[in-house]
């Protein structure tokens, strides 16, 4: 009965540990946005200078990766494309298909899972070992509050640089595939740019954009939420960096394929 009984007992352990970690992540959502909000009026104001730096983390030093990344990404969707639709006498359909596919679902996702990988894991460390080193309990005898002071800058600056990423992560992956699929068609790649503005919709830029802002919510509740929970020292900063990178790219996906459902039918 017992080795009936253990793997019921560490599902059910398992079960509530996921539920009481995403409503600890919504507490942390609300009261960042509360104090972001209206934390002057009980003197707790949100730092700018802090919401810039994380600006610049987050985004302007990735930039140089997520245009390789994208410019990659791009050139393969071309490849693809121009393969398989010239077995069915479909080249024309060629640009269609990559702006659609980078403007809806590639541009925000790859853009998301490498951000991710990058400060979701910087998150999750940095808070981690304030936590374990009890500088987050320093701030709070200081009468800092640690949500106003670590979370909030850094949910603002995801929410805004995200979106940008993406946007920017579209252009370049559209301009990839043009440099490669342009000759294919014979067409210059100004020309393949023109009529890709032309086919394109801002539904479907705006269905990135909307993903990318979920997207942006869950690396950042996901990092924070994984950094205060650190426990173990320097060995559970590593834990927990690992599990916050690897449990946001779980969500980011199946946020995605979410998103993808409910605005593809």
């Amino acid at each position: 009965m017992e080795a009936l009984t253990r793997p019921l007992a560490q599902l059910g352990r398992s079960a509530v540990a996921a539920l009481a970690g995403m409503g600890y992540a919504a507490m942390l959502l609300v009261d960042a946005l509360r104090l972001a909000l209206f934390g002057w009026r009980v003197g707790q104001p949100l730092r700018l200078r802090a919401v810039f730096e994380q600006m610049r983390q987050f985004g302007v030093d990735a930039l140089p990766i997520v245009c390789l990344l994208a410019f990659t990404v791009g050139i393969m969707l071309g490849i693809q494309f121009v393969a398989a639709l010239s077995e069915f006498g479909a080249q024309s359909q060629v640009v269609i298909a990559v702006a659609k596919s980078v403007t809806r679902e590639f541009g925000a996702l790859i853009t998301a899972i490498l951000v991710a990988g990058r400060s979701g894991s910087a998150l999750a460390a940095r808070i981690g070992s304030m936590t374990v080193s009890q500088e987050v309990d320093a701030l709070a005898v200081i009468g800092i509050d640690p949500v106003r002071y670590l979370v909030a800058p850094a949910l603002i600056a995801m929410l805004v640089m995200l979106p940008l990423l993406t946007v920017l992560a579209d252009a370049v992956a559209i301009f990839g595939a043009a440099l490669y699929s342009a000759p294919s068609l014979n067409l210059t790649p100004t020309a393949y740019m023109l009529q890709t503005l032309s086919l394109l919709t801002p539904g479907d830029v705006g269905q990135g954009i909307a993903k990318s802002a979920v997207f942006a919510l869950l690396i950042t509740l996901i990092g924070v939420s994984t950094g205060f929970s650190v426990t173990g020292g320097a060995e559970g900063v590593g834990r927990a960096t690992t599990r916050a990178v690897v449990v946001s790219i779980c969500w980011i996906i199946v946020a995605d394929m979410i998103f993808s459902f409910f605005l593809n039918r």
